[in-house]
């Protein structure tokens, strides 16, 4: 399976914005591009070049190589509605971002990895596909096998019995393993920062 497993900092550093929390740190003590001449780059500039950073950014948020985001891009043209907030719905409802949305891991990364490595069952059938589409009234919930492991057992412990609703369209309840899907991520829900307008006019050139 391809993946980009370049330093999450690093890609932070290059689009100027937090992809991961750990990045926060890092960025506050080290701004600018990285690289020997990153100082003598700088941000803006044209519009194609605004538009290309935007996308580049929320590329690496949700962790898509350019031919996946690019094939979600054209889904979402031909969707109704607004084709910036349905390419947003589309990255929300993928199952590693699922996953980590209900708080069943700490970075989309680690969520992932969880969902490549086979510990979770949709509608009771082993997944091992992170891009999978959840859709309202779909359950996934980690297998038992892999709840008795240190990991899952912890975060048990995290989480506690009473479970928890990150978002209006997840709910998650930490003591049964289990993330429901309960509606549409709503466009105020998906990550913070991000305007899709850009995205829309960089994919229409």
């Amino acid at each position: 399976m391809a993946r980009d497993n370049s330093p999450i900092v690093k890609q932070s550093r290059r689009e100027g914005y937090a992809l991961a929390p750990k990045a926060n740190k890092v960025m506050a003590k080290k701004s600018g591009i990285p690289g020997e001449h990153g100082d003598m780059r700088v941000r803006g500039g044209s519009l194609y070049l605004t538009q290309l950073r935007e996308k580049q950014k929320v590329r690496r948020t949700y962790g898509l190589l350019e031919k996946q985001f690019a094939k979600l891009m054209k889904e979402a043209q031909k969707s109704e509605g607004l084709t910036g907030e349905k390419l947003l719905e589309f990255l929300e409802r993928r199952a590693d971002n699922v996953v980590y949305r209900a708080g069943f891991a700490t970075t989309r990364r680690q969520a992932r990895q969880l969902v490549s490595h086979g510990h979770f069952l949709l509608n009771g059938r082993r997944i091992d596909i992170p891009s999978i589409r959840l859709s309202a009234g779909d359950v996934l919930e980690v297998r038992p096998k892999a709840q008795k492991t240190e990991y899952f057992k912890n975060l048990q412990n995290v989480m506690g019995a009473a479970g928890a609703t990150p978002l209006s369209w997840l709910k998650a309840d930490g003591k049964k393993m289990k993330i429901e899907v309960t509606g549409l991520p709503k466009r105020e829900e998906a990550e913070a920062g991000i305007n899709e307008q850009l995205i829309v006019e960089y994919y229409s050139r």
